[in-house]
């Protein structure tokens, strides 16, 4: 077998793959990328269009209705609402980008043909199974977790029938810093075990627990490669956040009076998605890559490749680059 994989070995394939099917990419994108991009790059401006309706016109507008005392109450009520609305979209739409993008960049790393209509098929079989194994995921999360949170409301009960923790005291700053690290570490830990468990959901269709089980084997030895495409697409995507929201304050309902004065704005929104779509094709399309490379050096991608093209002659998409290798495969 060729070089071990790394990060740029990935980042390379996951090109060449949506380079050799780039329409096709940019289809996908265009219909489950791009939509929640955009509402997470003009969600700070409608935020901030709401406060400004909220505290000017409430009393006025509502002014028999129960917000009349506590005019935030609207704007409490408001944010709420837009906030499920705009979670429930992301995580629709994510979870199809995940789905038919994962499944295209299997079938195009084998070099088999990918089909939009197949795409968008798989899309919506592997939606559900997506789901309940990200809440499984979500639950045990929350299991390590509540220790920590036992742990803070048990240090402030101590404090309530009169007994005094110096929370300035060295020995508690250590303390603290201690399970920091330890949580972080922990939650770390089982991040890169179960990282390519919906990858595996749409490849191999399974769901629940076993994808987890399954993601845990195929990332023995693999976890640097993880940890670094975590660090990398994390890094770029903590940039878009920060670009996202960057202070709106320039945005006022009363003072758009020409056309000019909201083009900043929409060239914002417009260069924030485009960038977050690129990024969100490239990271499934990376872990996609990286479940194969996982298969490759646990020997499992080469016995399939021998059921799947017996006596042909193929390409083994996860060896050195520079030197193209070649398999002959026939049955006896």
């Amino acid at each position: 077998m060729g070089s071990a994989a790394n990060l740029c070995s990935v980042l390379s394939e996951s090109q060449r793959i949506i380079n050799a099917h780039s329409r096709h990419f940019l289809a996908l994108s265009v219909l489950f990328i791009l939509p929640p991009s955009f509402f997470l790059s003009v969600y700070p401006a409608i935020q901030n269009v709401i406060s400004q309706f909220s505290t000017r016109g409430s009393k006025t507008l509502l002014s028999r209705t129960f917000y009349q005392d506590d005019p935030s109450n609207l704007f409490t009520t408001n944010f709420i609402i837009l906030s499920l609305l705009v979670s429930l979209f992301t995580i629709t739409f994510s979870t199809f980008a995940l789905g038919s993008i994962t499944y295209s960049v299997i079938h195009g790393f084998y070099g088999r043909p990918v089909k939009l209509w197949s795409s968008i098929k798989s899309a919506f079989t592997s939606f559900f199974p997506l789901l309940i194994t990200g809440s499984f995921v979500e639950i045990i999360l929350l299991g390590v977790l509540l220790p920590f949170v036992l742990l803070f409301f048990v240090i402030n009960g101590i404090q309530l029938p009169g007994f005094e923790i110096n929370v300035s005291s060295p020995y508690f700053i250590v303390f603290l810093v201690i399970l920091g690290v330890v949580l972080v570490f922990v939650l770390l830990h089982l991040q890169l075990k179960w990282i390519l468990a919906q990858v595996i959901v749409v490849a191999e269709s399974s769901w629940g627990l076993e994808p987890l089980r399954r993601s845990d084997c195929l990332m023995k030895r693999m976890k640097g490669v993880a940890l670094s495409m975590v660090l990398f697409f994390g890094f770029f995507s903590g940039l878009l956040v920060i670009a996202r929201s960057f202070p709106w304050e320039g945005l006022h309902v009363g003072n758009i009076d020409s056309a000019w004065k909201i083009w900043p704005f929409v060239v914002r929104i417009v260069v924030t998605s485009a960038l977050q779509m690129v990024l969100q094709l490239y990271n499934i399309a990376a872990f996609a890559v990286l479940y194969m490379d996982c298969k490759a050096v646990h020997g499992e991608l080469v016995l399939e490749i021998a059921e799947e093209f017996a006596g042909d002659y193929v390409s083994l998409p996860f060896d050195d680059g520079k030197t193209p290798h070649f398999v002959s495969v026939a049955y006896i």
